[in-house]
């Protein structure tokens, strides 16, 4: 097992604080982030800085151009189509990996996550119960490479879900708890085309709202 360097240790704790605010939505798609100022901050080195925005490149979370540094990565709405497109057909396979495996303590988790998020009004927090529940289904996956593919797409879209729900959910539409309803139920009577079909709606559901809030918002002056 390789030991990290001081160096690569440092670059990784700088990545996961700047992963964190840009998930977090302090920084916000297209914001730039100044190298020099985020070393002065964080009493480091550029070096580290700057192999920590690699990092952050390789996951899509930041875009680095010659001679213009680095940004938050920025999708347009085609590009946030597609990436909901991936999700539609990567997710299923990774919850039929998954579903064989699960456990009765995972049946309870996913059970409590429905609870708490049933009684959630604060956006953040429902983003985060919504990935969570969503990951006990595919904790006992087998496919690291597929699990890699669906957090990649989650980490790219969620500064714009955070902009979604923000509208949504003060309205007090509550569809996605009736949606993970119905694919808890299909998870434990095992039933791994049901729970996929379940799944392929819930995520075109949120695609499709998506799509119209976007053209609603490009509508206006």
């Amino acid at each position: 097992m390789t030991t990290p360097t001081p160096s690569s240790a440092a670059s990784q704790r700088i990545a996961d604080i700047l992963a964190e605010r840009i998930l977090a939505g302090d920084l916000a798609p297209g914001a730039r982030i100044k190298q020099d100022e985020l070393a002065v901050e964080l009493d480091t080195s550029r070096i580290p800085v700057r192999d920590a925005l690699r990092m952050l490149e390789a996951r899509g979370l930041v875009v680095m151009r010659p001679n213009a540094g680095a940004r938050v990565a920025s999708m347009t709405m085609r590009d946030l189509e597609i990436s909901y497109e991936i999700r539609e057909r990567i997710e299923p396979l990774l919850l039929a990996e998954s579903m064989p495996r699960l456990t009765e303590a995972d049946f309870a988790d996913l059970k409590a996550v429905m609870e708490r998020n049933e009684q959630v009004t604060d956006v953040d927090e429902a983003i985060a119960l919504g990935r969570e529940f969503h990951w006990i289904t595919y904790r006992r996956h087998e496919a690291p490479l597929l699990a890699q593919m669906v957090e990649r797409v989650w980490d790219t879209t969620q500064s714009y879900r955070r902009a979604f729900l923000t509208k949504t959910l003060p309205s007090g539409d509550r569809t996605h708890d009736v949606e993970h309803q119905l694919l808890f139920d299909a998870i434990i009577k095992g039933e791994i085309e049901t729970a996929q079909a379940v799944l392929v709606m819930h995520i075109r559901r949120t695609r499709i709202a998506l799509q119209r809030s976007g053209k609603t918002n490009a509508a206006k002056p």
